[in-house]
């Protein structure tokens, strides 16, 4: 596929082939001819330069033509460089590294939280992301939470896109890191399936946390020319004997006597909320004299007495934005995510794509820092509502 478009990432779909194919064809649970069916496992392609392999998974499942994998990058096709909800196995845009797990976050506690079900999620990151900040946001928030339902996997290869990582394949430097994060942290060898399945077993009986599988990969696995090689990044094997050689290659290390995939369904869809009532109309008289924050707060309380998808998000700034009246009035569909403003915006997208109807709340100048969780928010089209107050254009009274 990346050949046919003379672009695309195809060594970084090798390092993560055998997680993904365990993912899909033994251990998640979902309906391969309805990706949105509620109760499904979710998973979420963090390192989403490695979309092909994402589209090649729902293609063996059944999904679509695999001939349409051949479409990807093609100006007509829905098979982009990077995974975006115009597909409808895509719950949220990903490819600006160190958001997914953000996103993560917010499907797991709205699997556990919200609609009580026994969707699990899972997040493949890339090791080079995990240098992202956010990413440490979300772990923070996901051990306090405690979502033992959140299954991340680093797929550690070893190379970035111009060196290698800082830890290259110091498995027990990453191992400390989670750890130390107060994750259970499981170490495995990503190509070895067996060992992949007894660790995502390992995490599904997990409870009280969320579990990181940390699988030793090598980039370009099954390709003797690119395997571990630094100079692959992001480059597509020409037509002809180079991608002849490859895929001769890939073939040879099948296994002959494997069994047809076996796709798991889900078990149930949890709890179904309400429908919507009528707003009540506010109480203000047109002479009264209220703070715009102060409304902001009362507002946000009437949506959600009248609709029980509404939710809201705060950054340790609830008794300044009054958000704090929703948290006391829903203190379930209230989530604090302390002072990481990244991960808010995140777990609201992974909120939306989950149906629900989240405002997430801090200083408007704070908001700044998660300008890119933003901007690929509106890439998911995510019906989240960001409000900034504080606005910082003088330091009078807060601004």
């Amino acid at each position: 596929a990346t050949t046919a478009a003379g672009s695309g990432h195809p060594s970084s779909c090798c390092s993560a082939a055998d997680l993904v194919a365990a993912l899909f064809f033994s251990v998640m649970r979902y309906d391969p001819k309805n990706p949105r069916c509620p109760g499904s496992d979710r998973f979420v392609l963090s390192k989403g330069h490695a979309a092909p392999l994402l589209y090649a998974a729902w293609a063996e499942a059944g999904l679509f033509d695999k001939a349409d994998l051949l479409t990807l990058r093609t100006l007509t096709s829905d098979l982009e460089g990077h995974p975006t909800p115009r597909l409808p196995f895509v719950d949220v845009a990903t490819g600006s590294l160190g958001q997914g797990l953000s996103a993560g976050v917010g499907m797991a506690l709205d699997a556990k939280r919200l609609a009580k079900s026994s969707a699990r999620v899972y997040v493949l990151m890339g090791d080079g992301e995990s240098v992202e900040g956010s990413v440490w946001e979300a772990a923070e928030i996901a051990r306090h939470e405690g979502v033992d339902n959140l299954c991340a996997i680093v797929d550690v290869n070893r190379l970035g896109q111009s060196d290698p990582t800082m830890l290259q394949h110091d498995m027990e430097a990453y191992r400390a890191r989670w750890t130390g994060f107060g994750w259970q942290a499981i170490v495995v060898d990503g190509h070895d399936v067996e060992a992949l399945l007894a660790a995502f077993d390992q995490a599904a009986g997990t409870k009280g946390r969320p579990t990181v599988i940390l699988a030793r990969t090598l980039k370009g696995k099954g390709i003797s020319f690119v395997e571990d090689r630094p100079d692959w990044h992001g480059k597509a094997l020409k037509k002809g004997d180079e991608l002849d050689r490859a895929l001769a290659e890939l073939a040879n290390g099948l296994n002959a006597n494997a069994t047809a995939p076996e796709i798991r369904r889900p078990s149930g869809s949890g709890v179904t909320p309400p429908p919507p009532k009528a707003l009540a109309p506010p109480s203000y008289k047109p002479t009264d004299s209220v703070a715009t924050r102060e409304v902001f707060g009362a507002a946000l309380v009437a949506l959600g007495d009248a609709n029980p998808l509404v939710v809201a998000l705060d950054a340790d700034v609830k008794n300044s934005t009054f958000t704090e009246a929703f948290g006391k009035r829903f203190p379930d569909r209230f989530f604090e995510n302390f002072i990481a403003e990244q991960n808010m915006v995140g777990a609201a997208v992974g909120l939306a794509a989950c149906g629900r109807s989240p405002f997430a709340a801090t200083f408007a100048c704070f908001l700044t820092r998660a300008h890119d969780f933003i901007r690929m928010a509106a890439i998911s089209h995510a019906y989240v509502k960001l409000m900034g107050s504080h606005a910082g254009v003088s330091i009078g009274e807060d601004g």
